[in-house]
């Protein structure tokens, strides 16, 4: 962890609107700034609901899909065309490539022009980033993620010029979102604060929101589980997922995520339900370097617990009172693909090399197999 004093950046959208209704506004925002052709990047479910937005017939890619590859985001940056404004509209998939469609679109550049940190463009057109989901948070951060469809790893881009100018967090968005992906990107926004929490380069700043987030998902998950149309219980999520975003930032995820990765890249697991299944048995493996965090985090979660097998239980018994099946052979994972996966999840220093524990190939392969 790193000292008080010592020195941080955190970024931010321009503007955040936060809040049920807030969506109304948009169209008023789009009219002062100018706008005439904005472009709406969304799944095919938000894309079937545009008319939400209150914009004139807005231009649409519709075709994100869950774990997007490098082909799914040319065609997004092709459909472009000549649009002014980016709008991504729909979970992280969604919100990952208009980040990178407003960076390219209009130029001659490739995503591994791009990828890495510091590498995009100053973008030509505004950026507005509306989430549908509460869960990773994308719509606060200045990083994407796509699919190398060839080597099946994730291509990490990270600029300011991705950032957002305006983020619209609409619970009421929300809504609608079933209950079992609810608990899945719900737990996915608490393990973005709980591995920034536990991080190497945790800072006593983002702690503050880490923490927040993780309370507000112990207080309110269960409550939108059962009951989807609980409007304040959605804003708590939301409310979660974006200070689980505002973490990424200057802390990012750490074991977790680079263990969930190959149920995504390899088997399509969603990302929401890939970090759930995985988030109970990282947070064991942690638990005995950063005892008095994980404490802190079974007391946020109402699952108080000692000891590596007691705190991986208890998470487990968490998830499972959400509805989700904790095993990964009942998400179709093959037990034969563990070793592979276990070698492609180590090669992801960029977030393991800050992980509490240093976690051998071995180690993340017998992670798999107590989730199997």
């Amino acid at each position: 962890m790193q000292s008080l004093d010592a020195a941080l950046t955190m970024q931010r959208p321009a503007e955040v609107y936060f809040g049920a209704g807030t969506l109304e506004n948009l169209a008023v925002w789009v009219r002062q700034k100018g706008f005439k052709r904005p472009f709406v990047v969304a799944d095919p479910v938000n894309a079937a609901r545009l008319a939400v937005l209150g914009l004139d017939s807005p231009a649409v890619f519709g075709e994100v899909v869950p774990e997007p590859d490098t082909h799914n985001l040319s065609k997004a940056v092709k459909a472009a065309g000549d649009a002014d404004l980016i709008i991504g509209f729909g979970g992280g998939s969604a919100m990952d490539l208009a980040k990178l469609v407003a960076v390219l679109a209009g130029t001659n550049l490739a995503l591994s022009d791009i990828s890495g940190p510091n590498r995009a463009p100053a973008r030509k057109v505004g950026l507005v980033q509306i989430p549908t989901t509460a869960g990773t948070g994308s719509e606060v951060g200045t990083r994407a993620l796509v699919t190398d469809p060839d080597t099946l790893a994730k291509v990490a881009s990270e600029s300011l010029n991705m950032l957002a100018d305006l983020a619209i967090i609409d619970p009421v968005l929300t809504l609608s979102v079933p209950p079992a992906v609810t608990a899945a990107t719900g737990v996915d926004a608490m393990a973005h604060c709980v591995e920034a929490f536990t991080s190497k380069r945790s800072h006593p700043l983002i702690d503050s929101y880490a923490l927040q987030g993780i309370q507000l998902v112990g207080k309110y998950l269960k409550r939108a589980v059962d009951d989807g149309s609980d409007v304040e219980a959605r804003a708590g999520l939301a409310l979660a997922a974006f200070y689980g975003g505002v973490c990424l930032g200057p802390v990012n995820t750490t074991s977790g995520h680079a263990v969930a990765y190959p149920l995504g890249t390899r088997h399509k697991l969603p990302h929401g339900i890939a970090n759930a299944l995985i988030f109970p048995h990282t947070l064991a493996a942690n638990a005995e370097a950063e005892p008095a965090k994980t404490a802190a985090i079974c007391t946020a979660l109402g699952v108080p617990a000692e000891g590596k097998d007691a705190v991986r239980s208890a998470a487990i018994q968490f998830c499972q009172s959400l509805g989700l099946d904790m095993r990964l052979s009942a998400h179709g994972v093959p037990q034969d693909d563990l070793p592979r996966m276990a070698e492609d999840a180590h090669k992801i220093r960029r977030l393991l090399d800050w992980n509490p524990v240093d976690l051998s190939e071995q180690d993340i392969l017998q992670i798999y197999r107590d989730a199997f």
